[in-house]
């Protein structure tokens, strides 16, 4: 039985901005393949401006099949991700967890963190998934085509992946988890078994993917407008003090948290006045 996607716009930099340029929506991934896809996103625009939308990615490797434009594979992704909306197009992408990719594939996903291959780079018979995608009349149908494709391609079951999957879902869903050595006591993993174990599977550090969780946590709470103190936002966050988390969130998403704060207030004026 698949479960349901998640309707939360972490990692969606300046989501009400961004919800008047396009729309987003999600599917789950079926059950034989959601050991390693978390689930589908479909995002479609027809501006008569550009539109640049900002993103800071999950630590997980996108599959995306884009009209205009074609098949690729998305790799991990370290810096703020933006991309430019033109026209009218749409996109059809597929999130695995983090790790799940690899797990799949058996690829050193480092070797391509922070770039965009053709997804024949990756897979031989990817023209002729990308054919069947775009021929698809309904975005359930691409998901039924994608997963009968990498039905073909997975792994069989891996203790060491199932252990980084658990590791990084504890990692995305408790905020009072802030440091690596929390994570290794958690999980009873030495640190050099943990740092190898991200490097095969996830592509970045577990320092990296832990910092990246909580600033996701602190920018929706800040687009939320449910911030009160920067400096317990901060603490709560596992930062030592708030000039720490204020240059890290400023070097990632490229304002203060209390810019974007006072962005996301003005933006919820204009959307719900």
């Amino acid at each position: 039985m698949s479960t349901s996607p998640s309707d939360s716009e972490k990692g969606i930099l300046h989501p009400r901005e961004q919800a008047r340029h396009r729309t987003l929506s999600r599917l789950a991934a079926g059950p034989e393949v959601g050991r390693f896809v978390e689930w589908y996103w479909i995002v479609e625009w027809d501006l008569d401006e550009p539109y640049t939308a900002e993103v800071l990615p999950f630590p997980s490797v996108n599959v995306t099949f884009e009209q205009p434009g074609g098949a690729f594979v998305n790799g991990v992704c370290t810096r703020k991700f933006e991309r430019e909306l033109r026209g009218r197009g749409r996109a059809f992408g597929v999130k695995f967890w983090a790790g799940g990719f690899g797990a799949v594939t058996g690829l050193d996903v480092a070797s391509f963190r922070d770039q965009v291959l053709p997804l024949t780079t990756v897979f031989p018979d990817g023209d002729r998934l990308a054919d069947l995608m775009f021929a698809a009349d309904s975005d359930v149908r691409r998901r039924a085509v994608f997963e009968a494709f990498l039905r073909d391609h997975l792994a069989p079951p891996d203790p060491s992946y199932e252990l980084v999957r658990e590791i990084v879902s504890a990692m995305a869903s408790d905020r009072s988890v802030a440091r690596v050595d929390q994570v290794t006591e958690r999980f009873d993993v030495p640190i050099r078994t943990l740092q190898r174990l991200f490097r095969r599977y996830v592509g970045v550090g577990p320092k990296w993917v832990l910092r990246r969780y909580r600033l996701h946590d602190g920018a929706e709470l800040l687009a939320q407008g449910e911030v009160a103190e920067l400096a317990e936002l901060s603490a709560s966050l596992g930062y030592f003090d708030q000039a720490h988390f204020s240059k890290e969130f400023k070097q990632q998403i490229g304002l203060t948290p209390a810019e974007y704060a006072a962005r996301a207030a003005a933006e919820r004026q204009i959307t719900y006045r």
